[in-house]
């Protein structure tokens, strides 16, 4: 009986106290939460006017930020191939699109990581101590970009965008403008990408053919050969460190 009363009494002095407290926080002043009022007005002076069109233009630049890194990058190159090795060893989604993405971005870091240093030391650091105003700014960003896709387009595609342009022959690098330089160094990547596509290929066909041809000798004929295939695909990648041939030639092959 003792410590059934005990217990009781315990039980209404918590209930008391939560009660309490909860009484305290009720009647407790409220927290200042902060407003934030976004409106549209009309522009009064021509600095008003100047600022809109800048965040304009940013949030422009921003949106189209993903595109340009692919368009003006060794991005597109090193995702396509990345795509036909999976497909060649025929692993379905292994590695994953996000592994293949991220691979490509990370790699596409290492590779531009000299073209970006150029720009900060030649562009950025200038314009941002004043030394330089933001046109030219703009212009010493662009020559190491506008460098780094002339050395990986061919001349083919670079004719062929200039007479789509219907501009006149330019004398040199120069005179191509950068728009025009864009499109002719995606299309050079996808070739690239393509051919080295095509060699990827090669041993992993003829462990196909050598699977389908061993099966067919035994009388399998219902039995798929990829599903025999795939393991001795996967173990040959591994065996020759298929990874680092791979990653290898592609950084190699902007050199």
């Amino acid at each position: 009986m003792t410590i059934r009363r005990h217990t009781k009494y315990t039980f209404i002095l918590t209930l008391t106290a939560l009660l309490l407290s909860a009484g305290a926080l009720v009647y407790a002043e409220p927290i200042a939460i902060p407003s934030l009022n976004i409106g549209v007005g009309t522009a009064t002076k021509p600095n008003e006017v100047a600022v809109t069109v800048q965040i304009f233009l940013l949030m422009t630049i921003m949106s189209l930020a993903p595109g340009l890194l692919i368009m003006t990058t060794s991005f597109t190159r090193i995702s396509v191939v990345l795509s036909f090795l999976r497909t060649a060893m025929g692993t379905q989604a292994a590695p994953s699109n996000q592994v293949i993405l991220s691979l490509s971005m990370f790699l596409t870091f290492f590779i531009m990581t000299p073209v970006w240093q150029q720009i900060n030391k030649d562009a950025y650091q200038p314009w941002k101590a004043q030394q330089i105003s933001q046109e030219q700014a703009m212009d010493r960003a662009v020559r190491p970009v506008r460098k780094f896709m002339l050395s990986q387009t061919r001349e083919k595609d670079l004719a062929l965008f200039v007479s789509l342009s219907k501009l006149q022959r330019p004398k040199n690098a120069e005179d191509i403008p950068t728009l025009t330089i864009i499109p002719a160094f995606m299309i050079s990547e996808l070739r690239t990408a393509f051919q080295i596509g095509f060699l990827i290929y090669i041993p992993f066909i003829v462990v196909d053919m050598v699977v389908a041809s061993v099966l067919m000798s035994m009388g399998m004929m219902m039995l798929p050969p990829v599903m025999i295939s795939l393991p001795f695909k996967i173990l040959l990648f591994v065996l020759v460190d298929g990874w680092g041939l791979v990653i290898s030639s592609l950084v190699k092959s902007f050199g």
